[in-house]
């Protein structure tokens, strides 16, 4: 007679298929095949906006960070108004960049993430004002001059070589003036007055003017998911470096933090509204230049890798 492990086929005999099937219950896990690995939800799109004077060119080590830590992220470095035309007024500019990446957004139901690079910053804040139905779960601002911009750097040396920060104002708030990108943010402490009228960019994406748009525009910002402000106190080129946190000088050229600014205090455009959501993340870092924020790695892996879900 055959012993019972012979008559299950355990034994060496072979069993039919359906034998097999009633045996697969008893069977030690292990001799079943392993599940298949669930498959990992793909990461956001990422849009990255450069600066003045930069092209795509610039953020040839970021996109490589990106595929290293986040292969297979969709990174699209818009290549816009690059070298002297982005010396083009910003309006223009958030025109342009606006038209490339509303597809973009499209095409990305769960939303995307913008890394946006110096002045790049602001004209991305512009889109998140002006555009309706963005998707944009992260912006981040690569030291941006959010709060503006009033210091004697290398660039300013270039574009107006026989003005200085003190009297740049009276170049920079006439109507010539405002058809260049870097007067649309020059920010001057000691002629608020003028800066606020003549203003045609900063002072109204801040809400510091009133213009018949403010409401929607302060709505579409708050759509945004999180905003991660980065900078630091060696850039020598945003001035003061404060400013890439909405930071900026009082009168007396003291610098005043975000939350003791008017616009916070007013709520004029959504800081105050997103800081009390915890929608505001500050990364600030020292020992970093200007033009080495997007090929920093330990910026990278510190700042900006954590947000690009």
């Amino acid at each position: 007679m055959k012993s019972c492990g012979s008559m299950l086929g355990l034994g060496g005999l072979r069993l039919p298929p359906a034998g097999i099937l009633l045996l697969l219950p008893f069977l030690p896990p292990l001799l079943l095949p392993a599940a298949p690995a669930p498959h990992r939800a793909s990461y956001k799109p990422v849009i990255v906006v450069h600066g003045l004077f930069d092209s795509s060119y610039s953020f040839r080590h970021l996109l490589e960070y990106i595929n290293e830590t986040h292969a297979g992220t969709v990174v699209t470095v818009l290549d816009l108004f690059d070298g002297r035309e982005s010396l083009r007024p910003l309006w223009e500019q958030v025109q342009g960049f606006g038209e490339a990446v509303a597809p973009i957004m499209a095409k990305a139901p769960e939303g995307v993430h913008l890394i946006c690079y110096s002045q790049g910053g602001l004209v991305c804040r512009a889109l998140l004002s002006v555009m309706d139905e963005h998707n944009v779960d992260s912006f981040i601002s690569l030291s941006s001059p959010q709060m503006g911009q009033y210091g004697d750097t290398d660039y300013l040396k270039w574009l107006f070589p026989t003005s200085m920060r003190s009297n740049l104002y009276r170049i920079c708030y006439s109507p010539w003036g405002q058809e260049f990108s870097i007067c649309n943010y020059w920010h001057d402490p000691h002629h608020d007055d003028l800066y606020l009228n003549a203003s045609s960019f900063l002072a109204l994406i801040n809400g510091e003017r009133d213009h018949p748009n403010a409401t929607a525009w302060r709505k579409n910002f708050l759509r945004v998911g999180r905003l991660v402000l980065i900078g630091g106190p060696d850039d020598g080129v945003i001035t003061p470096w404060q400013s890439s946190f909405f930071g900026f000088y009082d009168a007396n050229e003291t610098v005043l933090e975000m939350e003791e600014q008017a616009v916070y205090l007013r709520d004029s455009f959504g800081l105050k509204t997103l800081l009390a959501r915890g929608a505001i993340v500050r990364c600030p870092m020292a020992g970093i230049s200007h033009t080495a924020w997007h090929s920093n790695r330990t910026l990278y892996e510190t700042c900006i890798e954590p947000w690009l879900s």
